[in-house]
């Protein structure tokens, strides 16, 4: 355990991979040359919520090989705490394809990620004095389905911090094809969410995870069952939210072109937990997440345009 844990304002916890980019158009097996880049739901957040100047720690497993130390690195250098990242003497690291993106569609992509170092995370690597002295933690629906002990880690995360009375954050971020079954994605992450105070689903996320097809309905399952706010993606049409004192939409934000959709979702968390734990109201706070996630679709790459707090200012 750590006695002198670093104090952090969120502390989260995942895989992060080396993220390969085609620099053309085309089918992977014609494409000559890639950009590497940095991908991993959690490192964006982590990054993006770094960039508004809160402090943020990330824990992990890298394999001991020159992707584990890039990884390792470009985290560090977003300002992000990176000293629970556990060097994997026997695991590598988990490799990404993306394909260029044309008018704005999502991008075709491949993982190699089986047995990855990050799919070795355990409960034994959870370090209590380090999470306990974190405000906030924000967990998603990726790490747990890598592995069984990657779930087990995020139940024992979540439950630590739950106890402790710190406030958690829950996106979904489904990936079918890690599951044996869309049931088995639904039972399982719905355990986890219902640990959260706030869920964050996508709208097509939340009729998968519900059997609910109206935001309402979506929301009002996760409410019943014990979190305090939903907050839902509805895409180009903004977000709805709904807690104990209220319910509203808002607007999504317009921009001239989408290059890149990749990422929105995680610049949309970035938005709305950085605005509740700074104390704006749930409206402002998904208004800031909207803000964001139009950010982050407008550049290549999955956190590359992610604001700093100057940025988003200036921004309005």
């Amino acid at each position: 355990m750590s006695e002198n844990a670093v104090q952090l304002d969120v502390a989260t916890y995942g895989e992060a991979l080396a993220l390969l980019v085609a620099d053309e158009v085309g089918v992977f097996e014609d494409v000559e040359k890639y950009t590497r880049r940095l991908a991993g739901a959690e490192t964006n957040v982590a990054i993006g919520l770094a960039r508004l100047g809160l402090k943020v720690g990330w824990a992990s497993r890298v394999g001991n090989d020159s992707f584990g130390r890039f990884i390792r690195k470009r985290v560090a250098q977003e300002g992000v705490d990176v000293s629970r990242v556990i060097t994997d003497m026997e695991f590598r690291t988990a490799i990404q394809l993306k394909a260029k993106a044309v008018d704005g569609a999502d991008p075709a992509i491949e993982y190699y990620r089986k047995g990855s170092a990050a799919s070795h995370l355990s409960v034994a690597d959870f370090d209590e004095g380090y999470f306990g002295n974190a405000r906030h933690l924000h967990a998603t629906g990726i790490a747990p389905a890598l592995s069984a002990s990657t779930m087990q880690f995020a139940h024992h995360a979540l439950d630590f911090m739950r106890a402790r009375g710190k406030t958690i954050s829950f996106d979904p971020n489904l990936r079918p094809m890690l599951w044996s079954s869309q049931q088995v994605m639904a039972q399982q992450l719905n355990a986890l969410a219902f640990k959260a105070d706030w869920v964050l689903p996508g709208l097509s996320e939340g009729k998968i995870l519900t059997g609910y097809t109206e935001a309402r309905d979506i929301a009002a399952f996760y409410l019943e069952r014990g979190v305090s706010m939903v907050v839902i993606k509805l895409g180009a049409e903004g977000a709805y939210w709904r807690n104990a004192m209220g319910e509203g939409t808002v607007a999504g934000v317009k921009v001239k072109e989408v290059v890149d959709t990749v990422g929105a979702g995680d610049g949309f968390a970035v938005g709305v937990i950085s605005g509740m734990l700074e104390g704006l109201p749930v409206e402002q706070a998904v208004m800031r997440g909207n803000r964001i996630g139009a950010f982050a679709i407008q550049v290549v790459g999955d956190m590359e345009g992610l604001p700093t707090r100057a940025q988003l200012e200036a921004a309005g």
